[in-house]
């Protein structure tokens, strides 16, 4: 495997950005991870390496690079990143804080950066990339498919926030100009993907041109994808991992 950290410009400074693939010429179908709230760390590097150990160019950038170099990992007794909700109130205010001062058209502006930066020589096939994302991270999937409909042709968010809300740029929306397939996880108790939400959101999608697929994984919480974490669900994250593979086959590799 072949590992390094790159910073891509744009109008607004510089990404820190982790690329990680296999140890070849290539060229290699793209995924880009879209991070959630906590920001960049080694947790998220290594489900990068997940997908590059399978044949993917994966890269994981820093979207809060416009308000410094962000970094939040709280860990318990057993070394497992501690949930949100098991924060105290300091905690989760500071984890919180650059989340909401990033809003969802600065992700896409800054995707647009990446997939320049990918396009000027980078080891990718031309034309089609996957995505991955959780939490706000899942948000922002739906945007990017959304914004760059023939690029993100296989798209997958992840116990995803903020998808469906009543102003007229709601993630859902967006996601209804994506092609390609996009799949949905979502965790049976999650207060950010309540079934209310997952109804809109599928009911919505059967309008759409992209193939939609989602899987409601019965007992698990919001953030159960996540190795590290507390609350991680391996069966729920086991079955996200098959289909998302499957996809990225169908749709990257063909």
């Amino acid at each position: 495997m072949i590992e390094r950290t790159v910073n891509v410009t744009t109008p607004d400074g510089n990404i820190e950005t982790f690329i990680t693939r296999p140890a070849g010429d290539g060229p290699y179908p793209a995924v880009v991870l879209y991070m959630d709230v906590w920001g960049l760390r080694e947790e998220l590097f290594d489900v990068a390496r997940r997908i590059a150990t399978t044949g993917y160019y994966c890269m994981v950038p820093d979207f809060y690079y416009r308000f410094g170099r962000v970094r939040n990992e709280f860990r318990d007794e057993n070394n497992r990143m501690i949930s949100m909700e098991k924060l105290d109130l300091a905690r989760k205010e500071k984890v919180r804080a650059p989340m909401f001062k990033l809003s969802d058209a600065m992700v896409v502006d800054d995707t647009g950066a990446l997939l320049k930066f990918i396009d000027a020589g980078e080891p990718v096939r031309p034309g089609a990339l996957g995505s991955i994302g959780y939490c706000m991270g899942g948000r922002h999937v739906f945007c990017v498919a959304g914004s760059f409909p023939d690029r993100f042709r296989a798209s997958a968010s992840l116990h995803g926030s903020r998808l469906v809300t009543d102003q007229a740029d709601s993630a859902h929306l967006a996601a209804l100009k994506a092609k390609g397939e996009l799949y949905c996880g979502f965790a049976e108790h999650d207060p950010f993907a309540a079934p209310p939400t997952v109804e809109v959101i599928t009911e919505a999608m059967r309008t759409a041109s992209v193939k939609f697929s989602c899987e409601l994984h019965k007992g698990a919480e919001h953030g159960y994808a996540l190795p590290d974490r507390d609350i991680y669900d391996k069966q729920a994250a086991n079955r996200d991992w098959e289909l998302m593979f499957a996809m990225w086959r169908r749709q990257l590799v063909g």
